[in-house]
C-alpha cells in the first residue's frame, strides 16, 4: 500500500452518540474482524482518566487517546495535532499507510466543531477528507435523551448512519416510535438495528462522502456557526450544562465484588436518573482478569471480564458522569463504604445504612 498523496486523502469517519449508547461496544465489535486492520482510532473521553481505549483490547501506534476534557473546547487543537502526527508517522514509515481514520467522540460531544475542523482546517484537508458520520442511539434512553440534551439531537441530526442499540430491551412500539422521531430529525439518514441487522464495515461505510449540502438547514447552520466560534473557548465552555460533572475514583487494593455491588445498587436506587454514565475496570478479589462494568442511569449491563489486563496498571478505576449530584459525596461514600465493610461482614448492616 502506497503512502497517501495529496490526491489520495485518507477518509475520516466520526463515530458519535450520547452517553452509554453503545459507541465503544460497536467499535469493539468491528475491531474483532479484519476489515479495520488499516484503521487508526482516535478516542476522546470526558473526564480525568480514559477507560474506553482500554476496553477495545487494541492499543497500538494507531490508537490515540486524545487529552481528556470537554470535546468542544479541546478537540479542535487535539484533533488537528493528532491527525497531523498520524500522517507524519506514515510519511516516516513508523506506521503502515492508513486506509481510514475513525474518531470516537465522548458522549457529551457537540459534533459540529469536530466536523468543522475536518472540513475546514487547510492542513487537515490536504491529507484527509470527512467520509461518514455514524451515531449510536440507545433505544432504552434515546427518547428522553433527545428531549433533554441538545448534544444528542445534534449527534443524530448530522449522521449519515444511525445505529439503534438495545432494541431487544424495549417493546417493539417503543423502538418504532424512536425510529419515527429520528427520521423526522434526519430525513435522509439510514437507520440500522444493532440487534437485528448485520453490522459490518461495508454496511456502515458504503455511502457517499459526507456532504453538508445534503443535510438539513439546521445542520448547515450549525456548521456555519462554527466558523465564528473557531477560537472562542468561552463559548465552547458554556455548551454543557453547568450541573454536569465528571470524576473518577481509583483503588490500589482489590475490591470486594459483593460490597461494591451493594453500594452501586444503593447509588442507582437513589440517584439513577442523574447518573448519566458509570463505567470502570475493577481489580476484584480472587479474579485473575479485570472486571468491566458499564451503566447508564438505572440500566447496568452485565459485567464481563477482559482476557487480560490492558496495561501494567492493576488498580481499579471508575469513571462517573453525573448531573446535579455532588461528586464529592459519591466519591466519599464509596471510599467510606469500602473501608467500613472490608474484612468485616458482621458490620454489613451498618454499611448498608451509609448515606449516599
Amino acid at each position: 500500500m502506497s503512502v497517501p498523496t495529496v490526491t489520495e486523502t485518507v477518509p475520516v469517519t466520526v463515530l458519535t452518540g450520547f452517553l452509554g449508547s453503545g459507541k465503544t461496544t460497536l467499535l469493539k465489535r468491528l475491531l474483532h474482524g479484519r476489515d479495520l486492520a488499516g484503521t487508526a482510532i482516535l478516542i476522546n473521553e470526558l473526564g480525568e482518566i480514559g477507560i474506553d481505549h482500554l476496553l477495545l483490547e487494541r492499543v497500538d501506534a494507531s490508537t490515540v487517546l486524545l487529552e481528556s476534557g470537554c470535546i468542544c473546547c479541546t478537540m479542535r487543537s487535539d484533533l488537528s495535532a493528532a491527525l497531523r502526527e498520524l500522517y507524519g508517522k506514515v510519511e516516516r514509515g513508523a506506521i503502515a499507510a492508513l486506509d481510514r481514520v475513525l474518531i470516537e467522540t465522548t458522549g457529551l460531544a457537540d459534533p459540529a466543531p469536530i466536523l468543522y475542523t475536518i472540513l475546514a482546517d487547510p492542513v487537515i484537508c490536504h491529507h484527509y477528507r470527512l467520509s461518514h458520520v455514524l451515531a449510536t442511539v440507545d433505544a432504552v434512553n434515546g427518547a428522553r435523551q433527545l428531549a433533554d440534551n441538545p448534544e444528542s439531537v445534534k449527534q443524530a441530526a448530522v449522521a449519515d448512519r444511525l445505529i439503534l442499540t438495545k432494541t431487544d430491551l424495549v417493546p417493539g412500539a417503543v423502538a418504532a416510535h424512536l425510529r419515527q422521531a429520528l427520521a423526522a430529525l434526519n430525513p435522509t439518514v439510514s437507520i440500522l438495528d444493532a440487534h437485528l441487522d448485520r453490522i459490518a464495515p461495508d454496511s456502515l461505510f458504503a455511502a457517499r462522502p459526507f456532504d453538508p449540502a445534503a443535510k438539513t438547514a439546521e445542520v448547515r447552520r450549525w456548521l456555519t456557526e462554527e466558523s465564528h466560534h473557531h477560537a472562542d473557548h468561552r463559548d465552547a465552555l458554556g455548551r454543557h450544562a453547568a450541573e454536569i460533572a465528571t470524576f473518577h475514583v481509583s483503588f490500589d487494593e482489590p475490591m470486594d465484588w459483593s460490597i461494591f455491588g451493594i453500594w452501586l445498587t444503593m447509588l442507582l436506587n437513589r440517584h439513577g436518573e442523574r447518573i448519566l454514565r458509570v463505567k470502570g475496570i475493577l481489580n476484584v478479589i480472587d479474579a485473575a482478569t479485570p472486571v468491566c462494568i458499564n451503566g447508564v442511569q438505572h440500566l447496568m449491563h452485565p459485567p464481563f471480564h477482559l482476557d487480560d489486563w490492558p496495561s501494567s496498571d492493576r488498580r481499579s478505576h471508575l469513571v462517573f458522569i453525573v448531573r446535579g449530584v455532588d461528586a464529592a459525596a459519591i466519591r466519599q461514600s464509596l471510599l467510606a463504604f469500602t473501608r467500613l465493610a472490608a474484612g468485616q461482614p458482621g458490620r454489613l448492616r451498618q454499611v448498608e445504612e451509609c448515606r449516599l
